[in-house]
């Protein structure tokens, strides 16, 4: 390696200050942005051309847990971020303004000059596209143009709201063309800039237990039946407990057959949550099956969310149908309520 000489250092160290003061200030700033995320309403205001997938980026910001309010009068912007700012609970805001306001929409640049006075920290998404694209997604929707009065085309109808935008899109932090962007790539582009609330981002997976006999699992992405497993219910001595319980737990896990299942099981799972977290999947329900849902299904749907947290996926465990097999079986099913088939009753009684 290289040494520097005396008058070398002395040249460097300036540029040596500089640096760390820059990235002092890029600390601070970073520790400044982190504390508006925490303590201060987010608002994300979504515009831009008719037909530029502003619904497709509210469903986006809706996954990401934000408050969304289509077609919101530009008038009411300020007073909704006021009323929001004035709540205990911190609720995050994303709102959809366009031309279908009308004659409300002039006044959103004055409202967002409103917001700014607040001290809310917000950001402006303008979609837009190339108009023979527009033109060809309102023909394939056969949709009227908002800015189309009788006689008026489309073409002239997307030229008008051109116009009544130019100033807001001048403003916006984020103008994204959409002209050959796929819904799902709009998706992935607005999760990656928008990430602030780590608790919501990305995959949700549910794990849950059930029993046939109480009703299929209709709204699971995936079922999966084990009752092709030997069932501790007739031992006696395991009958009243369940899958939470050692006893069970062991009998399930030391047969041979669970292990060449859950071999083969682990295998699927990595093949296919990998691919629905890169498709954008929000969230994905995975029920397991037995007779009951008391012993096999309640020890498979443990260690099969287990597996999942190990692999840092965010995961909830439920068991639909537990409290009220433990209750028959020992006899105490007087005053637990039924599951009502298709619905899946009031589940989940127990979870983690």
């Amino acid at each position: 390696m290289k040494k520097m000489s005396t008058d070398e250092a002395i040249a460097a160290a300036p540029d040596a200050r500089a640096a760390e003061e820059e990235e002092a200030a890029y600390s601070k700033a970073a520790q400044v942005d982190a504390l508006r995320a925490e303590n201060m309403p987010e608002l994300i205001v979504i515009t831009g051309i008719s037909g530029g997938g502003r619904t497709e980026a509210m469903h986006v910001f809706e996954d990401l847990g934000y408050f969304c309010i289509d077609n919101l009068p530009a008038v009411m912007l300020a007073n909704t971020v006021a009323v929001e700012k004035k709540s205990k609970e911190h609720i995050k805001l994303a709102v959809v303004c366009d031309a279908r306001n009308g004659d409300y929409f002039g006044s959103l640049r004055d409202e967002i000059l409103k917001v700014e006075e607040m001290d809310v920290d917000y950001r402006i998404v303008f979609l837009d596209a190339s108009d023979d694209k527009l033109i060809a997604r309102y023909k394939s929707s056969r949709r009227r143009h908002p800015m189309c009065n009788s006689g008026e085309t489309i073409a002239q109808g997307i030229q008008k709201e051109r116009a009544l935008l130019y100033s807001i899109r001048e403003m916006a932090h984020y103008v994204i063309d959409t002209t050959n962007t796929m819904p799902q790539v709009l998706r992935t582009n607005l999760r990656t800039l928008f990430k602030a609330d780590k608790q919501m981002e990305g995959l949700s997976i549910t794990v849950y237990s059930f029993g046939f006999k109480n009703g299929a699992a209709y709204d699971a992405d995936l079922v999966i039946d084990v009752r092709f497993l030997p069932n501790p219910y007739w031992d006696p001595d395991m009958r009243p407990l369940s899958g939470l319980d050692a006893p069970v737990h062991d009998f399930v896990m030391a047969r041979e057959e669970t292990q060449n299942f859950l071999e083969k099981w682990f295998a699927l799972l990595d093949i296919l949550i990998p691919g629905y977290v890169k498709e954008g999947k929000q969230q994905l329900a995975i029920a397991i099956g037995c007779t009951g849902g008391q012993h096999r299904s309640v020890t498979i749907a443990e260690i099969t969310g287990d597996y999942l947290k190990a692999r840092a996926y965010r995961v909830s465990i439920a068991h639909r149908d537990l409290e009220m097999a433990v209750a028959q079986a020992s006899g105490k099913s007087g005053n637990i309520p039924k599951t009502n088939p298709g619905t899946s009753g009031a589940w989940p009684p127990i979870n983690r």
